[in-house]
């Protein structure tokens, strides 16, 4: 009776991460948060330029998604016609925006991408560790080098669902 009473307790403690459906992810989110872990010092810090960036995410019940991140802090060229190369490098570093196909497997989601900001990833197909944790979204990479510095990171998200 004593393990029963215990296994209760525990379920009822626990946290409320779940094997996701996709009935459970359609829909837009917004980027609430982005840490970045630098795997060689396990050191956490802000993914996009600062706790804030700007991002959206949609999932449709057809199997399509979109993503669009702006980091927090860019610098804002004087004008289209006045843009000088290095703001152009500096505006794509900062951003990053895909489409295409997704398809959820419980605990992780393949972003199978057939249009991207950046044409190394158009046509692959990018794996995440996904939760549903605490009524949030949370996304997780797996190891890469990030575009802007190299330094292998795991970024997560977390999105927040949008009325």
């Amino acid at each position: 009776m004593k393990s029963v009473i215990t296994s209760a307790a525990f379920c009822l403690f626990a946290t409320s991460a779940s094997a996701l459906d996709t009935q459970d992810i359609v829909g837009t989110w917004r980027l609430g948060a982005a840490t970045r872990l630098l795997v060689d010092t396990n050191e956490i810090v802000d993914a996009y330029g600062g706790p804030r960036p700007n991002g959206w995410l949609t999932y449709d019940k057809d199997g399509r998604m979109t993503v669009i991140c702006a980091f927090q802090g860019r610098t804002k060229p004087v004008a289209n016609d006045k843009m000088t190369d290095e703001d152009r490098v500096h505006l794509h570093k900062t951003f990053f925006a895909y489409a295409g196909t997704y398809k959820l497997d419980g605990k992780q989601i393949s972003h199978n991408i057939d249009t991207s900001w950046n044409e190394v990833w158009s046509g692959t197909s990018q794996v995440r560790e996904v939760e549903y944790k605490d009524g949030k979204l949370v996304i997780k990479t797996p190891p890469f080098r990030f575009n802007v510095d190299g330094k292998m990171s795991v970024i997560t998200l977390v999105w927040e669902k949008h009325p």
